[in-house]
């Protein structure tokens, strides 16, 4: 049997050192992975379920665009939080609707 081995921490994967630190797993071994099976073999339904997603818009009410922001302009929106984009359009349609 091979010898288990700790992986190492690599930044710039979607997670914290703390996050990464917080988790003991070992990596696996070559046995293992050659044993392991699809997900979608295991947990057929929960794979389906996941497969599924949210589907297409009924209505689409908006449209991806490209554009370019100041970067302070940037900045502001985005620390407000979450939905900056949706701030940005709410903004937009005010102006509009004082032009109007």
């Amino acid at each position: 049997m091979v010898p288990l081995r700790k992986k190492e921490f690599q930044p710039g994967h979607g997670y914290s050192k703390e996050d990464w630190d917080a988790v003991d797993s070992l990596e696996l071994t070559d046995d293992e992975l050659r044993n392991a099976k699809p997900f979608a073999k295991v947990f057929p339904e929960l794979a389906a379920s996941i497969a599924r997603g949210r589907g297409p818009q009924k209505a689409p009410t908006k449209v991806a665009v490209s554009i370019r922001l100041s970067q302070d302009v940037l900045a502001f929106y985005k620390a407000q939080g979450e939905k900056w984009q949706s701030r940005i359009d709410a903004d937009l349609r005010k102006i509009i609707a004082r032009k109007r």
